[in-house]
C-alpha cells in the first residue's frame, strides 16, 4: 500500500489518542493502556480493509473523481457531474483527492476514518456531557464508537462516507444540549449539507425550540450555514439555484422500491396488496404520526423534558423516522447505530437497544456486501422495533426521574 496513505493512517490514529488526551483521559495507566490498545487495534482492523474495492466505489465514486480529475479540480466542481447525486461539500473532498496523487480509493477510505475519529470525539462530548463528565463512561463511549462494527464497515471497507453527516449530528445535539444554539444549528445544517439522512434528526429541533434550547433567531442560521457550504461551487459555475433545490431534484434516485436492504417497517409488514404508491403513502403517514405524537407527549412533559430526555427524543427519532418512511437503504440507521450506543453508555442496562438496531443494520450491510441475506430482512425489522419500544419505555422513566446536575466541559 502507498507509504503516503500509511503516513495518513498513522496521523489519525495520532489524532485520536491526542483528543483522549486533551479531554484529560490518559492521565490514569488504566485509561492509558487501555487507550493504547484498542485504538490502535481498531484502526490496524480497519487497514486490513482499505484495499477492498465495492461495486459502489467502482460504479459511482471513482467516476466521479476521474470527472473531477479530467476537468480540474476547480472547473470540475463548475459542472454538474454526470450520475452524482451527493451534495457539492461531500465533492469538494473528493476534487482534492483527484490531484492529490494517492490512490483514489484509499483517500477515499481515509477520509470517511477521519470522520469516524470525529465521530467518536462527538459521541464523547455528549456522553460526558449527560453523565457529568463520568471519565470512564466518556472513554467507553469514545472507543466502543470507534469498535461498532457499522462504523468499521462503513468507511474502511464499503468506502462510504456516512461518519461525516453523522458526526455533524452527533455535534448538533452536544451544542444544542450545552446550550451553543448557534453551532447546534450549524452543525446539523452541514450535517443535512453532506447527506440528506441527516434530516432524521432535524425533528427533534422543535422540541429544542419549546424547551428555549434554541431560540428563532437561531434558526436563520440553518440557511446560512447551508449556503455558505455549496458557494465554493457557485463560485466555480454551478447554479445557486440549482444546488439550493438539489435534494428535491434527486428525490426521484432513490428508487421505487420500497425497501432496501433496510430493517424497516417494509421488511416486517408485507404491503404487496397496496399499490406502489399506496405503500409509500402508509410509511410517511406513519412517520408523520409518530413524530406528532411524540411532540404531543413530550410538549405535555415539558416541565420533565430534562437534557437527557431530549437526548432519548434524538434516539426516538433516529430510529423510529427511518423505521417508518419508505425507500430506505441498508446504510439508513448509521445514526441510529452510533446515538443508540451512546445510549447505552449513558444507561448500561440499555446495552440491548444498540444491540438490536446493530443487528438490524448489520443484515442490510451484509445483503448487499455478500450479496445474498445471511438472514431475512424481517427479523432485523423486528429487532428494530423491540429496539424503539424499549426506547419509549426509557423515555417516559426519565421523564420521571430527575436527572443529575451535568456540565459541558471547557473544550468543545
Amino acid at each position: 500500500m502507498d507509504y503516503r496513505a500509511t503516513i495518513l493512517l498513522y496521523g489519525e490514529l495520532l489524532l485520536a489518542l491526542w483528543l483522549l488526551w486533551r479531554e484529560g483521559l490518559l492521565r490514569e495507566r488504566v485509561w492509558l493502556a487501555a487507550a493504547l490498545v484498542s485504538v490502535p487495534l481498531a484502526f490496524a482492523l480497519r487497514y486490513c480493509f482499505l484495499t477492498y474495492e465495492t461495486l459502489d466505489f467502482l460504479d459511482w465514486v471513482q467516476v466521479w473523481i476521474q470527472s473531477l480529475r479530467e476537468n480540474g479540480p476547480w472547473k470540475g466542481l463548475g459542472r454538474e457531474i454526470w450520475s452524482c447525486n451527493y451534495n457539492v461539500p461531500y465533492l469538494y473532498f473528493l476534487s482534492v483527492i483527484s490531484v492529490s496523487g494517492v490512490r483514489d480509493l484509499l483517500l477515499v477510505k481515509l477520509l470517511s476514518i477521519f470522520f469516524d475519529v470525529v465521530l467518536a470525539w462527538g459521541a464523547m462530548k455528549l456522553t460526558g456531557m449527560l453523565t457529568g463528565q463520568d471519565p470512564a463512561k466518556k472513554m467507553a463511549a469514545f472507543i466502543l464508537t470507534l469498535w461498532l462494527p457499522t462504523v468499521i464497515l462503513n468507511g474502511s471497507l464499503w468506502g462510504q462516507c456516512d461518519s461525516i453527516y453523522c458526526a455533524f449530528a452527533v455535534l448538533a445535539i452536544y451544542f444544542a444540549l450545552s446550550d451553543r444554539p448557534s453551532l447546534s444549528v450549524a452543525s446539523i445544517a452541514l450535517s443535512i449539507s453532506f447527506k440528506l439522512q441527516g434530516i432524521f434528526l432535524l425533528p427533534v429541533y422543535f422540541l429544542f425550540l419549546v424547551k428555549g434550547k434554541i431560540k428563532l433567531r437561531h434558526i436563520f442560521v440553518f440557511p446560512l450555514t447551508y449556503i455558505l457550504s455549496i458557494l465554493p461551487a457557485v463560485l466555480a459555475g454551478r447554479g445557486f439555484w440549482e444546488l439550493l433545490t438539489l435534494y428535491l431534484r434527486n428525490t426521484s434516485t432513490i428508487g421505487e422500491g420500497l425497501n432496501y436492504n433496510s430493517s424497516s417497517i417494509y421488511a416486517l409488514v408485507n404491503f404487496d396488496a397496496l399499490s406502489p404508491t399506496g405503500g409509500e403513502r402508509v410509511g410517511i403517514v406513519l412517520a408523520f404520526f409518530f413524530c406528532s405524537a411524540l411532540y404531543v407527549w413530550l410538549v405535555i412533559r415539558l416541565r420533565d423534558l430534562n437534557d437527557r430526555a431530549l437526548a432519548c427524543a434524538c434516539v426516538l427519532f433516529a430510529v423510529g423516522v427511518p423505521f417508518l418512511l419508505p425507500h430506505m437503504h441498508d446504510r439508513y440507521f448509521f445514526m441510529a447505530d452510533v446515538l443508540t450506543l451512546v445510549l447505552a453508555v449513558v444507561w448500561p442496562r440499555l446495552a440491548l437497544v444498540p444491540a438490536c438496531v446493530s443487528f438490524g443494520s448489520l443484515l442490510g450491510y451484509h445483503a448487499y456486501l455478500k450479496m445474498y441475506y445471511l438472514l431475512p430482512m424481517r427479523y432485523g425489522a423486528t429487532a428494530m422495533l423491540l429496539a424503539l419500544i424499549l426506547i419509549l419505555i426509557h423515555t417516559a422513566l426519565t421523564l420521571d426521574r430527575p436527572a443529575p446536575e451535568s456540565r459541558a466541559s471547557g473544550s468543545a
